[in-house]
């Protein structure tokens, strides 16, 4: 599989427009920040054919460097851990939070020494990504690197290690007390909290 040519920027992006992971709007994100755009992973990874060859394509700086675990934050990294791990030939696992607080539950466990890429669908803060960091530290693991999908950080974030986003963004964010959207009145969505109305068409079909 890492003898295939992994796919570029360009072409991820066209696969990005064409499952309509790029939504519009008045958004609360998970970070807290307001923005009139989110952009919607789930929808991509709904293809499995899609979610391979992007992951891949993440996989791709890593590759030749002995990577033993690939982890990702719940719910947004899961399908991006699993399948990084599978196209890097690593062992998968997610956090998620617990009170709170990010765990590694269900049996997952790190071991000391073993080299783990952390992996999420989209940065804007990086919040939790340096939560999962800091569970890979705390078990003595060496922490190779961080990959994305998206990062729409506009360069801002630092994981102190190599960062690898597969496309970088530049998206307008607002603190939520200084936001024009709210000065407009537009009510703001919570991503998740309701379905989507609209989906492209022919996203289903393979290339």
């Amino acid at each position: 599989m890492q003898n295939e040519r992994p796919i570029t920027a360009e072409e991820g992006m066209a696969i990005l427009e064409q499952t309509g992971v790029l939504k519009r709007g008045h958004f609360l994100l998970t970070s807290g920040l307001h923005s009139d755009q989110y952009l919607q992973c789930a929808l991509l990874l709904q293809y499995p054919w899609h979610a391979e060859k992007v992951c891949r394509a993440l996989a791709a700086p890593f590759f030749g460097q002995s990577i033993d675990v690939v982890i990702g934050p719940a719910i947004g990294g899961i399908v991006v851990a699993y399948e990084t791990a599978r196209a890097l030939g690593a062992r998968y696992m997610h956090a998620e939070r617990e009170a709170g607080v990010m765990t590694l539950r269900r049996g997952y466990r790190l071991q000391p020494g073993e080299r783990v890429l952390v992996v999420e669908d989209v940065v804007t803060t990086g919040g939790s990504v340096k939560e999962v960091i800091r569970l890979v530290q705390e078990a003595g693991s060496q922490l190779v690197g961080v990959a994305s999908i998206v990062d729409r950080s506009g360069g801002q974030v630092d994981f102190g290690v190599p960062f690898h986003p597969f496309i970088r963004l530049n998206v307008a964010t607002y603190d939520p007390h200084d936001c024009p959207l709210c000065r407009q009145g537009l009510p703001v969505e919570k991503p998740g909290s309701r379905q989507f109305a609209e989906q492209p068409n022919q996203t289903g079909a393979r290339s």
